[in-house]
């Protein structure tokens, strides 16, 4: 049977600087049976991303920005309640590109069931999803890890970061993570796997800390902050070092006349190679790239963590934590 209300978050106002709550108006609408060709998908988790902020700003980007009034976007897995779609039937888990919403009703091309095995179905968003597809595309396809490497990871604990220097461990890399807790710090080096981790907000003279971290210089930067943790990792690259651009979410709350501009303190001797890159460039290897996940996590080669927010009331609070480093591992709201 249709539900027949639903709670979706729209984008209310375009922030400057750093958003608040007041950007985001939850709206009650009533929920759409399923035309031909159509799903209604019961959302389960969503999952709220620091390139969320670029989609809220009207600006030349790799997404299209949100218009005001209209409804906040996100990676969910859910349920099929109601299908018209003959690839799928109700009880069906999928996921796909849907709303920050308890209710979706979209063309069954846009999801696809989801397949995690004996894993829990929120993995579908995080390890298992584009957060782990997009570490092993920066550290293995962009980056070019090789066994030796030092290898520096910023926001380290976060949902990329933190599979990202666990790829590069298998690889062979010694790892070094930057984060902002010594908690967090402890995860990175005692569960993790991390040979070192700085905490940038106690390290007082951070280049130093990064060169006791690593006494060899860094071969291969995994870089999701800029700024200042940018600064001090490139003070030390080596010679034909790389550069793997996933992020820089130190500068999404600034406005363009703000944000620094670079590369500062890039060097022609090194000759390193900085390339930024979208996981959604290499989709078609997103299944290879799943199953070896699946086989690492399965095998506790790669460890995960999420940090979930419960019903759909918390998403805003959930997406601004991000900015704060309030999240461990990968930020989720469970909505049913």
């Amino acid at each position: 049977m249709t539900p027949d209300t639903n709670r979706r978050w729209l984008l209310a106002s375009r922030p400057t600087g750093e958003p608040t709550r007041e950007d985001f108006e939850l709206e009650e609408s009533d929920v759409s049976e399923p035309g031909p060709g159509e799903v209604l998908v019961r959302t389960r988790y969503l999952s709220v991303d620091p390139y969320m902020r670029g989609r809220m700003r009207d600006a030349d980007s790799y997404a299209d920005p949100w218009g005001i009034g209209e409804p906040m976007r996100a990676r969910c897995v859910g349920e099929v309640v109601d299908s018209e779609y003959d690839g799928l039937e109700t009880g069906d888990v999928v996921a796909g590109n849907l709303y920050w919403a308890e209710y979706a009703t979209v063309d069954g091309d846009r999801v696809e069931r989801v397949e995690v095995g004996d894993l829990p179905v929120s993995t579908a968003l995080s390890v298992l999803g584009m957060p782990g597809r997009t570490a092993y595309v920066g550290t293995v396809d962009v980056g070019r890890v090789e066994p030796g490497d030092t290898v520096v990871v910023s926001a380290a604990a976060g949902a990329v970061g933190s599979v990202a220097g666990q790829i590069a461990r298998i690889a062979g890399g010694r790892v070094v993570g930057i984060t902002g807790a010594d908690e967090k710090a402890d995860w990175l080096t005692d569960e993790l796997g991390f040979d070192a981790a700085v905490n940038y907000r106690t390290a007082g003279d951070l280049s130093a800390a990064v060169a006791e971290a690593c006494p060899r210089g860094v071969d291969l930067y995994f870089e999701n902050v800029g700024g200042e943790v940018s600064d001090a990792v490139t003070d030390h690259l080596t010679d034909y070092s790389r550069i793997a651009v996933c992020g820089k979410i130190a500068l999404y709350n600034q406005e363009d006349g703000d944000v620094p501009r670079g590369p500062r303190r890039l060097h022609q001797r090194t000759r390193t190679r900085v390339e930024g890159f979208i996981v959604s460039d290499h989709a078609h290897r997103a299944e290879h790239i799943t199953d070896r996940l699946r086989r690492w996590v399965s095998e506790e080669e790669v460890r995960y963590r999420e940090t979930v927010t419960e019903g759909i009331e918390s998403a805003p609070e959930a997406f601004l934590g991000l900015f704060e480093g309030t999240n461990v591992g990968k930020q989720l709201v469970r909505v049913a």
